[in-house]
């Protein structure tokens, strides 16, 4: 399969996060069902992966097909407006505090894309600041800092912005400003040299990009006041956090009310959907009422709108935040104590239905810093260990751990099945050590 597939795609994958480099190759899935998922050598697995958190209902959820399913017999329907869209909408600014106006997107990377340019075009300022490790898609205004060298700290509170990819022109990094997460002081001194120039701050209210980091309550209060001092827009960059720990999301987590969010993964449970929301102030800057464009013939594409209904609609049943709250407990305090009883060194912060696993290291990880100190060499024995047994957390080969998260349908049987080898796996680490 492989052989095959690199004949015709770079990396024998449709996408470069979709290659393993604990096997040299992408995983080729033939199904999943519930919790987990089958390869093309037969072989079953756990998943932990599940579609970078975008399955948050698990693999061919009921609900989900059926949704997908109405929406061919309705008709293919590109670039068109349905009541299902309105419907949608309703659901998500009744769910998330931030959310007066919503306008649909196909994806991560293009919602915070939009919400940057709104905010541009809300405050007439060209800079956006963000912060150091933080992820919001791969487009080049904002894919600065997130999986690089700790690059250099200058005396505005600042960190020397460095690309995370080729191909990105130079002088982008001029309207970036790049500052430490979770810090502070560093944030007050860049506000105090950038403010005239920031049209937004943009931030991932729990960081899952680098395992499970969230800001500071006290942080992102300071944030929020610091903002609003300076009529500077707060984004929050919920693709990953939204509706992952309660329906309210990282702002609702946190107390914390943003002027815009952006959404995606559990917003829809799998199909491919985001949505920028806001203020009706700043979301009137967009067409028809304003001369901001966002638009594109497959934006709310109604296989997607439905797909999203249907899982907002699991979302908001009672007992659903219960079910993720009770699998977590049991999966993150199951590690903490095999961590303890093996003498390995290492960490897990999870929150909701994600977390990250910091290994080599104690106490909370709280900043990017920290998190590129943790041990490679053992997480990588760890997630070859848990893959050869039938336990699958993806390996991004990033220099600091990633996102590892369960699904609405997994069980605690999944859980306890998952913790004995992750017993397992461990022993033999501390046995080689």
């Amino acid at each position: 399969m492989y052989k095959s597939a690199s004949q015709f795609m770079i990396g024998g994958a449709g996408a470069g996060g979709r290659f393993n480099p604990l096997v040299a190759r992408p995983v080729y899935v033939t199904h999943g069902q519930g919790s987990r998922f089958w390869d093309v050598d037969g072989k079953e697995y756990i998943d932990f992966f599940t579609g970078s958190g975008a399955n948050f209902l698990g693999h061919a959820h009921p609900a989900i097909t059926a949704a997908v399913q109405k929406a061919l017999e309705i008709g293919i329907i590109c670039n068109g407006e349905t009541r299902h869209h309105s419907q949608l909408a309703e659901m998500i600014c009744d769910a998330v505090p931030c959310a007066e106006k919503v306008r649909f997107q196909n994806s991560g990377t293009e919602a915070t894309m939009g919400a940057i340019r709104i905010a541009r075009a809300y405050t007439g300022r060209p800079k956006i600041l963000k912060f150091e490790g933080h992820f919001h898609g791969m487009h080049d205004y904002l894919w600065f800092n997130c999986a690089t060298e700790a690059a250099p700290l200058r005396a505005d509170g600042t960190v020397t912005p460095v690309a995370d990819s080729d191909g990105m022109p130079d002088a982008i990094a001029d309207m970036v400003v790049v500052v430490p997460f979770n810090d502070c002081d560093a944030f007050d001194r860049a506000i105090e040299a950038h403010h005239r120039d920031l049209a937004a701050v943009i931030m991932e209210p729990i960081s899952y990009n680098q395992g499970c980091i969230p800001a500071d309550a006290g942080f992102a209060r300071h944030i929020r006041e610091l903002c609003s001092d300076n009529a500077i827009v707060l984004i929050f960059d919920e693709v990953l956090s939204g509706f992952r720990m309660c329906r309210g999301g990282g702002q609702e987590y946190l107390g914390v009310t943003p002027d815009m969010c952006t959404l995606a993964k559990a917003l829809g449970g799998g199909v491919p959907i985001s949505a920028v929301c806001g203020t009706t102030e700043i979301m009137s800057v967009l067409s028809p009422l304003g001369r901001t464009v966002m638009s594109g013939t497959y934006t709310g594409h109604l296989t997607a709108v439905l797909g999203a209904i249907a899982c907002q609609t699991e979302l908001a049943t009672p007992g659903f935040y219960e079910h993720i709250d009770k699998l977590a407990e049991c999966l993150y305090s199951g590690i903490s104590d095999i961590l303890a009883r093996k003498g390995i060194p290492g960490v897990v912060q999870g929150i909701g239905a994600r977390f990250g696993l910091y290994l080599g290291v104690e106490g909370p990880v709280t900043n990017y810093r920290e998190a590129t100190r943790c041990d490679r060499e053992m997480e990588v024995q760890f997630l070859r260990g848990c893959l050869e047994r039938g336990v699958y957390l993806h390996d991004y080969g990033h220099r600091t751990p990633m996102h590892h998260g369960f699904s609405a349908q997994h069980t605690l049987e999944d859980i306890a099945q998952t913790l004995s080898v992750i017993e397992d796996v461990f022993g033999e680490i501390a046995s080689a050590s």
